[in-house]
């Protein structure tokens, strides 16, 4: 919570005015970690949203199966706003996210299930600008091993070429024996600055 005073109005008195900041990671600067912690965490903000939402909520009635018989595997990077970017409603589609959006064994074992166990069709690969994947190497692994003792069994999944992996990731998909429906699999990358898909040639 935060406490400013403002000018002086025409009584000659103060004004203050509170104003609660709501407190990100993304704006607590370095070191400041108990500054969260006086304001609450930002879990109990999530939970006292989720009891305001549950207040004003209504059972839509849907069937777990997707309306649009579609899923979509994208990057978990916080400036992605899949629904709103893709003009889908509760109720379209599955969402899968991991860390750069890849098709990892993991992927694959959700769209079976996505598939064989509740009809989607399609599949929508979306990267994006600007991933931190860009940024790191395998040696992220190796250097987990130094501080903990234990080398992930997962690999980083690390690119350069985001095009490149949209393509590899659009073949995982497309040659994998698990998925039934691999007719309709198109990727993209999404411009975090522009908002814009781009379509990815998979040749």
């Amino acid at each position: 919570m935060t406490l400013f005073v403002l000018p002086h109005n025409k009584t000659g008195s103060p004004v203050t005015s509170t104003v609660v900041t709501m407190t990100t990671s993304a704006s607590v600067p370095a070191g400041s970690e108990d500054a969260i912690t006086r304001v609450g965490t930002v879990t109990d903000r999530l939970v006292e949203a989720n009891e305001q939402y549950a207040a004003a909520f209504t059972d839509p009635g849907m069937d777990a199966r997707p309306v649009l018989r579609v899923a979509v595997v994208a990057c978990m990077d916080a400036r992605l706003d899949l629904h709103a970017a893709l003009g889908l409603e509760l109720g379209d589609c599955h969402t899968i996210r991991n860390a750069g959006g890849v098709v990892t064994d993991d992927v694959i074992r959700s769209l079976t299930i996505s598939q064989r166990a509740l009809g989607t069709r399609s599949v929508v690969l979306i990267h994006h600008t600007g991933c931190g994947l860009e940024n790191l190497t395998e040696d992220f692994r190796h250097e987990l091993e130094d501080e903990v003792g234990q080398r992930p069994a997962w690999a980083v999944e690390a690119f350069r070429d985001v095009d490149q992996d949209v393509r590899q990731s659009m073949q995982r998909v497309r040659t994998s024996p698990f998925l039934l429906h691999t007719d309709d699999v198109r990727g993209f990358v999404f411009d975090v600055r522009t908002g814009l898909l781009r379509e990815i040639d998979p040749a």
